[in-house]
């Protein structure tokens, strides 16, 4: 059955308008007009409501950078959110990137707390956890913070920085951090005949590796799907791929895990979305997980 799932108790965090192209949303105490190209519908609130609500903007250069206009220059830079599930909470350095973003993508809440629960499930004591194409780190640091025993890998040496600093702010330690392709750390893995009771994958639809190696989702991730199935320990694991590709459907998520693990027990898959308060619901991404306990 495909499901609509969108996080549901986060404090720090509230989208609250999208459309015309863009999303209204609160991290903390700021408030931000991001651009975002799936909300192709009209906005709720108006436009000098916008205008009231908001303390920064992002202003596009070109459709991959751009620059924030603050309606007052004494707001910051950086400043930090915390997110809490009831087994674990983390915490996160939110900064003006010259590309939109600000280190976190809030609809991942959801695959946060599906981490924890089967964390919290194994019999396995301290499970071991990958996650590829981990960026600063969320579900890194909710696995570790859950208990496990956590590897973190991204090609873009910046961001695993980043999140090595969430880890000390979230009062976190021994995360694994490894700069390289995921593919090629994947493959490595294997002939080192290493098992994982997790994997989480979040891939870009474009991306490099830090020596030039190049991912395209649509090339790239039946390989991928193949390979990480071997990596899972057969007795108790869990698997989360997530997707955010204007071309891929949770049933193309379904066929590549069935696919590649014809033995999948309690497979879920859907849409990831976040609900404004406004009305509307942003939808942000497909995934696809399963698990299996003892």
């Amino acid at each position: 059955m495909i499901q609509l799932l969108t996080p549901t108790h986060w404090k720090d965090y509230e989208l609250i308008d999208c459309g015309d192209f863009e999303k209204l949303e609160r991290f903390g105490n700021v408030i931000l007009i991001r651009p975002e190209p799936q909300a192709v519908w009209s906005k709720a609130l108006s436009p000098a409501e916008w205008q009231k609500l908001h303390h920064i903007k992002f202003k596009g250069r070109s459709a991959t950078s751009g620059e924030w206009i603050k309606k007052n220059p004494a707001t910051p830079d950086r400043w930090h959110i915390e997110y809490k599930n009831p087994e674990a909470a983390i915490k996160f350095r939110l900064a003006l990137t010259s590309f939109k973003h600000l280190g976190i993508f809030p609809e991942q809440a959801v695959n946060w707390d599906y981490i924890t629960q089967n964390i919290k499930r194994f019999k396995t004591p301290e499970p071991k956890v990958l996650n590829l194409f981990a960026y600063t780190g969320g579900a890194s640091l909710i696995a570790r913070a859950a208990g496990a025993d956590t590897t973190h890998v991204d090609s873009i040496k910046q961001v695993v920085t980043w999140a090595n600093e969430n880890q000390e702010l979230s009062g976190l330690t021994d995360i694994r951090w490894v700069v390289e392709d995921a593919l090629k750390f994947v493959k490595r893995e294997l002939k080192r005949g290493k098992k994982y009771n997790g994997i989480i994958l979040d891939p870009p639809a474009y991306g490099h590796g830090p020596n030039g190696e190049k991912w395209k989702l649509e090339d790239n991730i039946n390989e991928m799907m193949g390979d990480v199935m071997q990596l899972l320990d057969p007795e108790e694991h869990f698997l989360i791929l997530n997707t955010y590709s204007l071309g891929f459907s949770s049933v193309i998520i379904e066929n590549l895990i069935k696919s590649a693990y014809p033995q999948v027990q309690n497979l879920e898959t859907g849409e990831l979305y976040l609900q404004a308060t406004a009305g509307s619901k942003l939808p942000l991404g497909v995934f696809g997980k399963f698990y299996k306990a003892k």
